[in-house]
C-alpha cells in the first residue's frame, strides 16, 4: 500500500495587518521531501504518524511530500499559496499511483482569491488520485468547515483539545482509519451540523471539558469512527466561519447526521458561558498584588496564535506605571530591537525602543534604558511533542522587569520559553504571557493563580462589531436567534 503525506498550514486572521507570504513559511517551518525532523509540528503530525506505522508494517510505503507552516497572520499572498500548493500537487502526481493521501492542514487558511485554501487543495488532490483513493486530513478546531472539503475528503479529524495537546493522537487516529478504509474494513461517511454560533471554547475548563469527555465515550460505540468539534475562527471573514459538529460513521449517514445534530444543539446551549473569567488590566493587576506566589497573566487578545503581532504593550505599560517588580514578560515580538541588542552584546546598557510598532491599538512603543542580559540565537520553546521556534531572542531588564524580545512571532506555549533565556519562571512574581489558552497546561501547575486579561485589543474579539462582509448566514452572537 502506497501512502502520500504532506502538510500546508497557517491560520489567517483576515483583519490582521501582518500579511503572510512564502517567506513566512520558510522562516517558521519548511521541510522538503525526506527532510522533516523526527519531531512533529502541530500541523505536520500525520507525516510523523505515517512514519511510525510504516516502521512496524513493511507492506506500507510512505511517500513524503513537502511540509510548510507559517505562524498565524494576515491574508496569504496568492502567488505564495499557489507555489506551495502546486509543489505538493506535483509531488503527488510523481508519486502516483497511491491508495491514500494524508495531509496536515489547519483549516483557516485564506489567500488572495482563495477564501477556502484547504477546500481548493483537497479538490485538486481528488482530481489527481480519483474517486477510489482515500483522502484524509487533520484540522485545527479553529477552522472553517466547508462543503467543498467534505465533498473532496473521506476523513477530516480535528484536534479535540484546546490547548491542542492531542495533535499526535489525532494524527495516529487519522492514519489508522485511513488504512482501515483502504483495506475495506470500514467505509467512512462524514456528517456535519452547523451550530450557528461563534465563541471561544477552551477544553481545559467547563463545560467544554466534560463535553469532550462525552464525545470520547461516544466514539467507543460500534460504528462511530470519529467526532470533531469545529470551534470556528472568528478572525476569519469567510462565508463558513462558525462552529460546527462533524461525525464520521462506518457507512451510517443517518445515524451520523442525528448524532451531529444532537451534539451540535448541545454545544449551542453553551454559548456565552465557555470562557473563564476575564479581567480588565486594572483588576488583573490588583489581583496579582494580593498573592505572594507566582501569578500568570495571559494577554489573550495580543496572541500571535490568533494572527496578530504579539508586540502589544498595553498591560506592560500599566505594570511599569505601578512600579511592579519580579516581572517576566514572554514574549514581545520586535525583530529590530533584537538586532539592536545583538549588536550591543550581552551586558550592554543601552537606550532601547521596543514593542508597539505594528498598529495603533496595541499600545505605544516603550523607551527604556535596559540591560541586555542574555542573547540566544535560534531559541525554542516546547509544546507537547513539538519544538516551536522563537527565532533570535534577547532578554532585557529594567526597573525590576525582564522582557524576552523575539524575532519569530509565536505565542506563549510553555515555561520552557523563559528557561530558554535563563529565567526560572517559578521564581517570578508575575509572568506575562501572550496566549488565549494554549499556555494553560504548561503554566497552571507552577502558578498560584492564572488570570485571563482582556486588554481590549488588537484581536477582533467581538463578532458583533467585527464587520464581516462575507459571512453567509446568521450566527450568534451577531444575531440572538440564528435558527429562526
Amino acid at each position: 500500500m502506497r501512502i502520500f503525506t504532506a502538510s500546508l498550514a497557517t491560520e489567517t486572521n483576515t483583519f490582521s495587518p501582518m500579511y503572510t507570504d512564502i517567506h513566512s513559511f520558510y522562516d517558521s517551518f519548511y521541510a522538503p521531501p525526506g527532510r522533516h525532523p523526527a519531531t512533529p509540528t502541530l500541523c505536520s503530525a500525520p507525516l510523523v504518524a505515517c512514519r511510525e506505522i510504516a516502521a512496524a508494517d513493511p507492506s506500507l510505503e510512505v511517500i513524503e511530500g513537502s511540509c510548510a507552516w507559517a505562524e498565524p497572520g494576515g491574508l496569504l499572498n496568492r502567488q505564495s499559496y499557489e507555489q506551495l500548493r502546486d509543489e505538493i500537487l506535483q509531488q503527488l502526481q510523481q508519486a502516483m499511483p497511491v491508495q491514500a493521501v494524508l495531509l496536515g492542514l489547519h483549516g483557516a487558511m485564506v489567500a488572495q482569491g482563495y477564501d477556502d485554501c484547504e477546500g481548493d487543495l483537497l479538490s485538486r488532490v481528488r482530481a489527481i488520485v480519483g474517486a477510489e483513493a482515500i483522502i484524509g486530513a487533520t484540522l485545527d478546531p479553529h477552522s472553517h468547515l466547508t462543503a467543498q472539503r467534505l465533498a473532496a475528503a473521506n476523513l477530516l479529524i480535528a484536534f479535540k483539545e484546546f490547548p491542542h495537546l492531542d495533535f499526535m493522537q489525532r494524527a495516529r487516529e487519522l492514519v489508522q482509519l485511513a488504512l482501515a478504509a483502504v483495506r475495506g474494513d470500514i467505509k467512512p461517511v462524514m456528517s456535519s451540523f452547523d451550530c450557528r454560533m461563534i465563541d471561544v471554547l477552551p477544553t481545559s475548563h467547563e463545560p467544554m471539558k466534560s463535553f469532550v469527555s462525552k464525545i470520547r465515550q461516544l466514539e467507543q460505540q460500534a460504528g462511530v469512527l470519529s467526532i470533531s468539534v469545529i470551534h470556528g475562527f472568528m478572525a476569519g471573514d469567510v462565508a463558513d466561519m462558525g462552529s460546527k459538529l462533524l461525525v464520521i460513521t462506518d457507512n451510517q449517514p443517518e445515524r451520523g447526521q442525528a448524532l451531529a445534530t444532537t451534539l451540535g444543539m448541545e454545544l449551542y446551549t453553551f454559548r456565552g458561558r465557555t470562557l473563564p473569567q476575564f479581567n480588565d488590566i486594572a483588576s488583573a493587576l490588583d489581583l496579582a498584588a494580593e498573592v505572594k506566589g507566582t501569578t500568570v497573566l495571559a494577554d489573550v487578545w495580543d496572541n500571535p496564535g490568533g494572527g496578530v503581532a504579539g508586540d502589544g504593550t498595553l498591560i506592560l505599560e500599566q505594570i511599569i506605571a505601578r512600579k511592579l517588580s519580579g516581572v517576566a514578560v514572554g514574549t514581545i515580538w520586535d525583530p529590530m530591537a533584537v538586532k539592536l541588542c545583538f549588536a550591543a552584546g550581552e551586558g550592554a546598557v543601552i537606550e532601547l525602543r521596543f514593542g508597539g510598532k505594528s498598529g495603533a491599538t496595541a499600545g505605544p512603543p516603550l523607551d527604556k534604558q535596559v540591560v541586555v542580559e542574555r542573547l540566544q540565537a535560534n531559541a525554542e520553546q516546547q509544546f507537547a511533542d513539538s519544538s516551536v521556534p522563537m527565532g533570535d531572542c534577547a532578554l532585557i531588564s529594567f526597573e525590576g522587569i525582564k522582557v524576552i524580545l523575539n524575532s519569530n512571532r509565536c505565542q506563549s506555549f510553555d515555561p520552557s520559553l523563559f528557561r530558554a533565556l535563563g529565567i526560572a519562571p517559578e521564581q517570578c512574581r508575575i509572568l506575562l504571557v501572550k496566549s488565549t489558552n494554549h499556555f494553560y497546561q504548561g503554566f497552571a501547575p507552577l502558578a498560584e493563580q492564572v488570570i485571563y486579561v482582556d486588554a481590549g485589543a488588537p484581536y477582533p474579539s467581538d463578532p458583533r462589531h467585527n464587520g464581516y462582509k462575507k459571512l453567509s448566514r446568521l450566527l450568534w452572537p451577531i444575531n440572538d436567534r440564528p435558527f429562526d
